[in-house]
């Protein structure tokens, strides 16, 4: 016979998204169930992403900066890796922000389900649980479930041929590996892979790598890049055929195929949305056309007291966004006046080095016929960037011709993922140029170069030549 309990809230997911969520509902008051199918709450950012990735990235990046060393005449011995050492440095710190939120979770009172839930109907949730089933009653519900990796299609069964999950697993280094999708998840899986040894060839059906970017700001990225990896813009993967010492892979456009063979493939497509098999039938539950639940900015379905947060309302699939908006959700819940109505929500890769970007893009303005004023410092001109051998970069600025308010922003450089926020911060309080440019940013620093791009527009720009203007010729 089923366990039955009753609460004011349940929550199934236990993310970003979901633990938000359940946290702060317990801080308004209410009494809270937290659903998760795993032991360990974190969900994919902690578990299988976000943490881990950054984790193995931060190593890249000592690897690299060691490298570069020496244009400042500090040489170091070629560096030696231990996978297995590396591998419990990733868990250790996995681990340590699991049992944190554990704590959390006691703390606040709030009652652990570990399990899948479905829904019933529209008050009762059933969790199949380890040893019994534990029937749910709810006043209200936060659907939190995440995604998964978006796979092949027609892709052969193979240990070989991984997704972000396997790859962040470190099941073996191969020597040859390519990787389809030149996306922040691509990018970032190169760089581990170039640091742990392998050569590395990237597949990207678009023209450019990072489609949703400018191409100015992922122009730096990929001039440092064309060096270290095989590029391939405008070309697919055709097919994956698996063989005893490799993976014969056929990949290209019409006119030319290429066949080559690869240790193993990593397929980084993006990401699909956890909505099925979820009971959501019983609810009354409709998806959009790309299988997400469709929520209003009180994160309210098609049915009042049922909510739904993060990737499995669809796009971007942030975790940040997801923890956000777990907030109002459960604020919403208890009676307050709260809406997720954000002005921008930053992109970061978290590459070496990083691309950060927030609000509309050059591209997007341009499809929307918006007129934009756009200011651009090239990192070469900052000083901090020169001294920390990080010149390699540039920060861009849009602003409404209309308005002058700020509605885009882009930075490619070290910390770019750091940086961004003064922009977002900026777009929040509906800064425009001269707003920006005028204020005082210590100097030499990185963080005065978005400053300077806003200089740009402003017109008071002073460490490169005005827009428009040219260098008196003294000959």
């Amino acid at each position: 016979m089923a366990e039955k309990l009753e609460f004011d809230v349940v929550v199934l997911g236990g993310g970003p998204g979901g633990y938000t969520a359940a946290f702060r509902a317990a801080d308004l008051g209410l009494s809270v169930c937290l659903v998760e199918q795993h032991r360990a709450l974190g969900g994919v950012c902690l578990q299988v992403g976000c943490i881990p990735s950054k984790t193995l990235l931060h190593c890249a990046e000592v690897a690299e900066k060691a490298e570069e060393a020496a244009e400042y005449g500090i040489d170091f011995p070629p560096f030696e890796l231990d996978l297995n050492t590396l591998r419990n440095k990733k868990e250790q710190i996995v681990k340590q922000l699991a049992e944190g939120l554990d704590r959390l979770c006691k703390a606040r009172k709030i009652r652990r389900v570990t399990g899948r839930g479905v829904f019933q109907d529209e008050s009762t949730l059933q969790v199949e649980g380890e040893k019994e089933d534990i029937e749910i009653s709810f006043r209200d519900a936060i659907i939190a479930t995440g995604s998964r990796p978006a796979t092949l299609p027609e892709s052969p069964e193979d240990a070989r041929i991984w997704d972000s999950t396997a790859a962040l697993a470190l099941p073996f280094v191969p020597q040859r590996l390519l990787i389809v999708g030149g996306g922040i998840i691509g990018l970032e899986m190169a760089q581990i892979f170039r640091f742990l040894g392998s050569k590395i060839t990237i597949v990207e059906m678009q023209d450019q790598l990072l489609p949703p970017a400018d191409v100015d700001l992922v122009q730096p990225l990929a001039r440092k890049f064309k060096d270290r990896y095989r590029i391939l813009t405008g070309s697919r993967l055709n097919r994956i055929e698996p063989r005893d010492n490799g993976l014969r892979v056929s990949f290209g456009g019409q006119e030319k195929e290429e066949k080559e063979e690869f240790e193993a493939v990593l397929v980084a497509i993006g990401r699909r949305p956890n909505a099925e098999d979820l009971g959501l039938e019983n609810l009354g539950l409709s998806l959009d056309d790309q299988g997400c639940i469709p929520v209003d900015e009180r994160l309210r379905t098609e049915i009042p007291h049922i909510y739904a947060i993060g990737d499995v309302t669809g796009e971007p699939m942030l975790a940040h966004r997801a923890s956000h908006q777990g907030k109002v959700a459960a604020e919403v819940i208890a009676g307050q006046k709260s809406a997720f109505t954000p002005m921008a929500i930053p992109a970061v890769v978290y590459t070496y080095p990083e691309i950060a970007w927030m609000g509309i893009t050059e591209k997007e303005a341009k499809e929307q016929g918006l007129e934009v004023l756009k200011g651009k410092f090239p990192w070469g001109a900052s000083g901090r960037a020169l001294s920390s051998g990080s010149a390699l970069g540039v920060s861009k600025a849009l602003f409404d011709k209309a308005t002058g308010r700020i509605i885009g922003a882009g930075i490619c450089g070290s910390n770019a993922g750091e940086l961004i926020h003064e922009a977002v911060l900026a777009m929040e309080m509906g800064a425009d140029a001269e707003d920006i440019a005028r204020t005082v940013h210590a100097h030499p620093t990185l963080s005065e170069t978005f400053a300077l791009a806003a200089e740009v527009v402003d017109g008071s720009i002073t460490d490169i030549m005005p827009p428009g203007k040219k260098k008196e010729d003294k000959s």
